[in-house]
């Protein structure tokens, strides 16, 4: 498969590569689990769990693929009927509509949910028969969980994973990518922070030059739109109707997520189809290229900009939201730190567990909870619109991040006034400035914005790129994962691991 282009066919394409894979598979005990299982639509193998119970989440056992999903409990061990997630009531958002996160954190390995679409990437390139474990190295580009993610499934595999990602992104990332990679090389820091993607991009084009290296672009790897809309998709489904069985008047009224590789915003079509939600892309204020065709650099980490990525289904896409990156840093800072928390354990009117599981919620997270407010209060949203967001990672991975906006805001110190003032500025009084609702005809300027990195830069043909315009295209890729799931069942029933 080209380093970008479109979706593969669930079908071989070299024989003898996927039985170097097989082999491997073989070898290492790894069955693959399928999309359905991992959407919780169908059932894990017979036994799955009584082994699960064994294998340390955090460790780079095969077993872990088998908790690629949402379904994890809280010690991420166990499975859950519902996935994790919180509700946030009107005390702490100042809206009426009640605003649910889905928790990306209990996720296996890398305690982030883009382990699943790491694991899509390379699940069929074996199954296809185009990547050669005992030969290829995978490339994950990215700007932090993504290459986590690929890094771990490399390291199941028994394969060299190689991460490249911007130098400015978090200690923590870079904490965890040494622990996991098999040599220090394997990590390469490409220049700037999270808007600086093309520099990514380039690396990436100078290690496609050895063909041992295969790209695995989240950017442009339909796989991610693909898994994203089965599982993640599914799992929102699950919530919501939870949800439901006790709200009985309650309707999904809007997804919001931030767009990075424009993955998990493939779970707003599925909504969309099954609920009629609205899909709400999120950007940061300081390079609002959706917003204006804007350019800047943000520290919104995990949502890398100046470009629109090649899986976005822009034109399925109804709001634009711009958050500044000042507010989830400071929001960090309020339940996170220690003057934070203990200026909300003074506030009766908010339930100490909800305020506890912020530690599960990351800046993206975070800056995902502050345009869900502002959505609500532009659309006017009531008591029984839903609104879903997501959560990808933890605030464990911001602890440095959180000390640097503590000298970056309060360079006096942050207490329990500093806490009061950010409570009412991030949460409570935020207005609803820098949301576009989408016409067809700014959904084309945004599409069009494509052009300059997908065709210019990244060699796709415009007849590919134009074809992601018709709905029929995105409807194709969903369509297409019982194919997939029947090849990884073949897969694994070859390598006797059925």
């Amino acid at each position: 498969m080209p380093e970008v282009g479109l979706i593969p066919s669930p079908e071989i394409v070299d024989r003898k590569i996927r039985d170097s894979a097989l082999a491997r598979s073989r070898l290492r005990g790894i069955r693959l689990p399928t999309f359905a299982q991992l959407a919780g639509e169908a059932p894990m193998p017979e036994g799955t769990s009584e082994r699960l119970t064994s294998v340390d989440p955090n460790s780079p056992d095969a077993a872990n693929l088998s908790r690629v999903h949402w379904f994890n409990a809280a010690d991420r061990r166990g499975r859950v009927e519902v996935p994790a997630h919180i509700i946030l009531p009107k005390a702490l958002t100042g809206v009426e509509a009640p605003i649910v996160v889905m928790l990306g954190s209990p996720f296996p390995m890398i305690g982030a949910h883009k382990v699943l679409p790491a694991y899509a990437a390379l699940v069929t390139r074996l199954v296809t028969g185009t990547f050669d474990p005992d030969h290829h190295r995978a490339v994950w580009p990215s700007t932090g969980n993504y290459c986590r993610g690929g890094v771990a499934i490399s390291r199941i595999l028994g394969c060299d994973g190689i991460a490249v990602l911007p130098e400015g992104m978090s200690r923590e990332r870079y904490e965890w990518l040494e622990r996991w990679v098999a040599d220090p090389s394997h990590i390469i820091r490409t220049y700037g922070t999270e808007s600086n993607v093309k520099e990514i991009y380039d690396k990436c084009h100078e290690l496609a030059a050895s063909e041992e290296n295969v790209i695995l672009n989240q950017f442009s790897a339909f796989s991610n739109y693909m898994a994203h809309y089965a599982c993640t998709g599914a799992a929102a489904e699950k919530i919501f109707e939870d949800y439901r069985s006790r709200n009985g008047h309650a309707r999904l009224a809007a997804f919001v997520s931030a767009t990075g590789s424009a993955g998990t915003i493939a779970a707003g079509d599925r909504l969309k189809k099954n609920f009629g939600t609205r899909i709400a892309a999120v950007e940061a204020l300081e390079c609002p290229t959706m917003l204006e065709n804007g350019y800047g650099e943000h520290n919104i980490q995990g949502i890398g900009d100046k470009h629109i990525p090649l899986i976005h289904n822009v034109m399925n896409t109804d709001v634009v939201i711009a958050v500044s990156d000042s507010f989830p840093d400071r929001l960090n800072l309020l339940f996170n730190s220690d003057a934070g928390k203990a200026y909300l354990a003074t506030r009766d009117d908010l339930d100490p567990q909800l305020l506890a599981a912020f530690s599960e919620v990351g800046i993206s997270g975070l800056a995902n909870i502050v345009a869900a407010i502002k959505l609500a209060k532009r659309m006017n949203y009531g008591a029984d619109d839903v609104v879903l967001t997501v959560a990808t990672d933890s605030a464990r991975l911001y602890t440095t991040e959180m000390e640097s906006a503590g000298t970056k805001f309060f360079p006096g110190g942050f207490g329990s006034v500093d806490a009061d003032k950010v409570f009412d500025a991030c949460l409570a009084d935020i207005n609803d400035n820098n949301v576009l609702e989408l016409d067809q005809r700014e959904r084309r300027r945004i599409f069009n914005l494509g052009y300059y990195t997908w065709v210019e830069q990244q060699g796709i043909s415009v007849e590919d790129f134009d074809r992601r315009a018709d709905q029929s295209f995105w409807q194709d890729i969903a369509a297409s994962v019982p194919g997939w799931d029947g090849m990884i069942e073949e897969f694994n029933n070859e390598a006797g691991l059925n």
